[in-house]
């Protein structure tokens, strides 16, 4: 209950209320996207910092590897079982968009670590970088394996351009660039950088994940509606999938021994699905797919699910398993 009234979560719940009744609240664009590209560059630069005060540890290369391990596991499990009841578009868009991460979502979970003294490393934000392509190219390559199985048979499909567009778009995202570059600059500049730019990569932050949250809100409400057309099973993934998945990150994380907060992110990761950058590049490469599927569960289900219940429950589970 007590994660309920940190100012960050009420503005995120002031919000879905708003939006369910109509109002006509709303942030402009342009500064929704200032604001997400502040959190990912402040989320950056604390993670350099980190980093250039622990270098490259045991910790540091486990908790990558296993980031990348889910990174390639979630979406290829997602397909495997969304085909049996999806065409085989949709069913690679949901695994890519449940297969990627939610950035502001683990930056809501960093928060809330923050806020409750829980120690981890400034290295899972690397972590986070890394979970943001592999699902999108695995996704791809999945949709061309089913356009020539379709080709096949005489059937027309939409060509959605060269695989390498597609790539690049994945790997050179904006959002994640911005996410990297702050991370060396935090690197390079060390405890000199870490004092110069406290007032803007601390003192500011929470405000402006409140901000944000706020406009999460807005959005995740006018995306619910649509959902009361989409099948129940397709429901019951969107809120059983992250619990999944974040089990999964538990068990590697206990079996390779990763301390309470890295843990705790890296079940964060693995259960948060992206409303942003994967939609954005899956739209383009596979235009066969249904958008309202994979936009309206990721947004109007799992994020809230995430923010409002899915945090506070990986953190608890993570410090009931692994000694502080």
């Amino acid at each position: 209950m007590q994660s309920f009234l940190d100012p960050a979560i009420l503005f995120f719940v002031f919000g879905i209320i708003a939006g369910t009744l109509k109002s006509n609240l709303e942030i402009p664009p342009q500064i929704s996207k200032f604001l997400s590209l502040y959190l990912l560059m402040a989320l950056g630069l604390k993670g350099g910092f980190a980093l250039a005060k622990s270098g490259l540890t045991h910790e540091v290369s486990v908790s990558l590897g296993l980031a990348l391990l889910l990174a390639v596991l979630v979406p290829a499990m997602g397909y495997w079982i969304l085909r049996r009841f999806l065409s085989g578009f949709d069913a690679a868009a949901i695994a890519a968009t449940y297969g990627s991460v939610s950035a502001v979502t683990f930056i809501t979970a960093v928060q809330y670590l923050d806020t409750h003294s829980i120690a981890f490393g400034g290295h899972m934000a690397a972590a986070m970088a890394l979970m943001e392509s592999p699902a999108i190219i695995m996704a791809v390559l999945l949709a061309n394996l089913v356009r020539r199985s379709q080709t096949g048979k005489g059937t027309a499909v939409a060509n959605p351009g060269p695989l390498s567009k597609v790539m690049h778009e994945a790997l050179t995202d904006g959002a994640q660039l911005l996410l990297i570059g702050a991370m060396v600059v935090g690197i390079l500049s060390g405890v000199s950088g870490q004092a110069a730019m406290k007032p803007f990569a601390g003192d500011l932050f929470k405000g402006m994940l409140a901000f944000f949250l706020l406009d999460m809100g807005l959005l995740a409400a006018r995306n619910m509606a649509g959902l009361k057309r989409q099948p129940p099973l397709l429901i019951a993934y969107a809120l059983g999938a992250p619990l999944v998945h974040a089990s999964i990150a538990l068990g590697l994380s206990l079996a390779f021994g990763l301390s309470q907060g890295n843990a705790a992110l890296l079940m964060v990761l693995a259960a948060s699905a992206s409303y942003i950058a994967v939609p954005a590049v899956v739209r383009h490469a596979i235009p066969e797919a249904n958008p309202s599927l994979y936009f309206g569960m990721s947004l109007g289900l799992t994020f809230p699910f995430n923010i409002l219940a899915g945090i506070p429950l990986y953190v608890g589970i993570a410090q009931r398993m692994i000694p502080a």
